[in-house]
């Protein structure tokens, strides 16, 4: 249990420094619209994508499924990008347009395979044995 909840702060913080990097490369989208949320806004804004990510995106992919299965997994960006969407949405100080947050759902779902890859061979999952 206490493993889980620390791989959740782990991927929280990784999640609100990735919008953030998103943030300051890709800007919002949208001319004349600055951000204004500080390192709170963003830990705001990590959190809730972590829990619309934990919620939301099982539904959305079975939703979605059929778009997902025709175009060989693509449509997983649209998800991802959706996601990321209602994040920023839900979250005061960060605006974001819709193209903008496709390319941070690549950046926050490398972040997010980057984490679960550690996690794995930390935790010896990862099939090789070490023990001779």
């Amino acid at each position: 249990m206490k493993e889980q909840i620390l791989v959740f702060i782990v991927r929280w913080v990784l999640s609100s420094f990735g919008l953030w990097i998103a943030v300051r490369l890709l800007g919002t989208g949208y001319e004349n619209v600055e951000v204004t949320a500080g390192i709170g806004g963003f830990l705001f804004a990590g959190f809730v994508f972590s829990i619309v990510n934990s919620i939301l995106k099982p539904l959305a992919v079975i939703l979605s499924l059929p778009a997902i299965l025709l175009s060989l997994g693509l449509f997983m960006l649209v998800v991802n990008g959706a996601l990321v969407y209602v994040s920023i949405l839900l979250s005061p100080g960060i605006s974001m347009s819709f193209f903008n947050s496709i390319l941070t759902g690549i950046i926050l779902s490398l972040i997010n395979y980057i984490v679960s890859a550690a996690v794995e061979i930390r935790g010896g999952k990862s099939g090789v044995n070490y023990d001779n």
